[in-house]
C-alpha cells in the first residue's frame, strides 16, 4: 500500500525510471546536434512558432538556446554548451555530444552489468584525469616563435571555420580573424573588434577595416571630414524645443506670450550648446536625438554633430577613442575627451557610414560582413565570433593540439591504458569513457558520408601504433598527418570539452529521483 505524501499536481519518478528519464533526455539532445559536428556537418533551420523569424545555424549553443526543452537533464546539456560558448567560443556541439555519449555508455553499464552509478562516476573521474594528462603531453606551444605562432593561429581559425558557413572562404576569413586578434596584442576583450553587418554582395566581399565604423552621418551642412578630432561623447537631451514636463499645461491669451515661451526654450538650449563648446571640441556625438536648432548652433560653432548613436555604439566609441560618456557639461576639466586622427563619411554598399581612423586604442578595428540575406550574414557573424573567441583565448593559453579526431583518439588510448590498471567493475567504466571518446571521430566520419567503422578502426590502429599525429582527412576519407594538413585546435577548447562533459555526466548519473511540482502560488498556502 502506497501512502501519498505529496500534494496534488506533484509527480515523482524513482530509481530506474528517474535515471532512464535523465538519460533519454540527455541522449536525445546529443542526437539532435550531432549531425552538425565537423567540417561536413549539416545546418538546422529553426522556425519560431510565434513569428516568421527563421534561423539557419549549425552552432550547437545557438540551436540549444533556441529550443524550449522540458526535460531537466536536457537543460544540463544546454547549460554546458552555453558555458563552453562563453568560456571558449567554440566546441559547443562537441561538449554536448561527448556528454550524451558518456551517458549512453553509462546506461549500458547499468543495464547490462548492474554497475552502481557511483562506481561509474569514480571510473569516469579517473578516465577524465588520464585523458587530460595525455592531452597535455601532446600539446605544443609555439608562442616563443612569432612566425610559427601566427601560423598556428591561422590554422586554428581555419579549423574552426571549416565547419561553418564561411568554410568556402575559410582561408580569407581565417587571415581576417587572425589579423583582427593580433591587433588586440594579447587582450581577450572582443569589444575592440566591431562586426558590422551590411546586406548585399557576397561573403567574399567582407573586409577588415583598421578603425571604427559607425552607421551614422554628420549633421546638415557640416564638413564630410574632420581631422585631429577632439570628440565629446554624450548622453543628453537636445530636443528641448518642446516642454517635456509631464502633465504641464500652458494657457496663453496672446501669441506673443507663446513666442516668449519659445524664446526662453531657445535661450536655454543656446546656453547648453555654449557650455558644450567650451570643451574645445570639433566633434559632438550624442546617444539621443539632436533637433534642428541645436544642430544649427553646432554648425555655426564649427562643431560636427552626430545624433542617435545607439548605446552600444556610444560605449564602444568611448572605449576605442579613450573618452568618457558624459551627461552634464559644467566642468570641462573633469571630462576625458575622445581622440582620433580623422573622421570621414564613407559609402559601403548603398549606405553612408562614418569611419574613425587612427583611434587612441590602436587595437580597434571593424569587420564589415556582406552577404545575400540576413540569415547568411547572421550565421557568418556567429561563425566569425566563434573563431575570434577561440583565437583570443589561444593568445592567453598558447598551447595547441591536433584536430580531425586525433586528440580524442590519443586520449582514448591513454584511458584504455588506465583501464588496465584498474580492477573490478571500475575498469569497465574507464573503458566506457574511452569508447565515448572514440565516438567523436566516428560521428565526424558519418557526417562526411564515409564508413565510420572502418575509418575509426584505421585511425585507432595508427594512433595505438605510435603515429600520434594521425587524424581523419574528411575531404578524401583517409587517415592523414594532421600537423601537415594544418588541422590544429586550441588546447583550452579540448580541455574544456572533456572536463565539462565528464562533470555534467557525473551530475546526471547521481540522479535517482525526479520530483515535478507546479510553482508555489498565492492559493497554495504553506503548511
Amino acid at each position: 500500500m502506497s501512502i501519498p505524501i505529496f500534494r496534488d499536481q506533484v509527480t515523482e519518478e524513482r530509481a530506474e525510471n528517474a535515471r532512464m528519464s535523465a538519460f533519454v533526455g540527455a541522449i536525445a539532445v546529443g542526437d539532435l546536434v550531432k549531425s552538425t559536428l565537423g567540417p561536413k556537418g549539416m545546418d538546422k533551420l529553426l522556425q519560431s512558432a510565434s513569428s516568421e523569424n527563421a534561423l539557419v545555424t549549425n552552432d550547437g549553443a545557438t540551436i540549444l538556446k533556441a529550443i524550449p526543452l522540458d526535460n531537466p537533464a536536457a537543460k544540463v546539456l544546454v547549460n554546458i554548451s552555453k558555458v563552453q560558448d562563453d568560456e571558449v567560443g567554440d566546441g559547443t556541439t562537441s561538449v554536448t555530444v561527448l556528454c550524451s555519449q558518456l551517458l549512453r555508455e553509462a546506461e549500458q553499464l547499468i543495464d547490462q552489468y548492474k554497475i552502481h552509478p557511483q562506481t561509474i562516476i569514480e571510473g569516469y573521474r579517473e578516465a577524465s584525469y588520464a585523458a587530460l594528462r595525455a592531452l597535455e603531453k601532446t600539446a605544443v606551444d609555439n608562442s616563443q616563435d612569432t612566425e610559427k605562432f601566427h601560423t598556428d593561429l591561422t590554422h586554428i581559425a581555419k579549423t574552426t571555420l571549416s565547419s561553418k558557413i564561411l568554410s568556402q572562404d575559410k582561408d580569407y576569413f581565417a587571415k581576417l580573424a587572425t589579423d583582427a586578434i593580433l591587433r588586440l596584442k594579447g587582450s581577450t576583450d572582443l569589444d575592440h573588434i566591431q562586426i558590422l553587418k551590411i546586406p548585399g554582395g557576397n561573403l567574399s566581399d567582407s573586409f577588415l577595416d583598421e578603425g571604427f565604423i559607425l552607421a551614422k552621418k554628420f549633421g546638415n551642412n557640416q564638413p564630410k571630414k574632420v581631422t585631429n578630432a577632439k570628440i565629446l561623447i554624450a548622453n543628453t537631451s537636445l530636443d528641448t524645443d518642446k516642454v517635456k514636463v509631464f502633465g504641464a499645461k500652458f494657457k496663453v491669451d496672446s501669441t506673443s506670450k507663446l513666442a516668449q515661451l519659445e524664446k526662453a526654450e531657445r535661450e536655454k538650449m543656446k546656453t547648453k550648446i555654449s557650455k558644450i563648446s567650451k570643451f574645445g571640441i570639433n566633434t559632438f556625438i550624442n546617444r539621443q536625438l539632436i533637433y534642428d536648432y541645436p544642430e544649427q548652433l553646432f554648425t555655426d560653432l564649427g562643431i560636427n554633430s552626430i545624433e542617435h548613436a545607439d548605446f552600444e555604439g556610444v560605449e564602444r566609441l568611448a572605449l576605442v577613442t579613450g573618452g568618457e560618456v558624459v551627461s552634464t557639461f559644467d566642468d570641462p576639466n573633469s571630462c576625458k575627451l575622445g581622440e582620433c586622427e580623422s573622421i570621414e563619411e564613407v559609402i559601403i554598399g548603398e549606405e553612408s557610414f562614418l569611419k574613425f581612423s587612427g583611434c587612441k586604442a590602436g587595437e580597434a578595428c571593424t569587420i564589415v560582413l556582406r552577404g545575400a540575406t540576413d540569415q547568411v550574414i547572421n550565421e557568418a557573424e556567429r561563425s566569425l565570433h566563434d573563431a575570434l573567441s577561440v583565437l583570443s583565448q589561444t593568445t592567453k593559453e598558447t598551447r595547441t593540439v591536433l584536430g580531425g579526431g586525433c586528440a580524442e583518439m590519443v586520449m582514448s588510448k591513454a584511458v584504455d591504458t588506465a583501464a588496465q590498471n584498474e580492477d573490478g567493475k571500475k575498469s569497465l567504466a574507464v573503458e566506457a569513457f574511452a569508447r565515448a571518446l572514440r565516438q567523436l571521430p566516428g560521428i565526424l566520419a558519418d557526417n562526411a558520408g564515409f564508413d565510420s567503422s572502418e575509418l575509426v578502426a584505421k585511425l585507432r590502429s595508427s594512433i595505438y601504433n605510435g603515429m600520434s599525429t594521425s587524424g581523419l582527412d574528411l575531404n578524401t576519407g583517409t587517415i592523414a598527418d594532421m600537423r601537415e594538413s594544418g588541422v590544429i585546435e586550441s588546447f583550452k577548447l579540448k580541455q574544456a570539452v572533456v572536463s565539462s562533459a565528464s562533470e555534467a555526466a557525473e551530475v546526471l548519473l547521481r540522479v535517482d529521483n525526479i520530483i515535478r511540482a507546479r510553482p508555489r502560488t498565492a492559493d497554495r498556502q504553506r503548511m
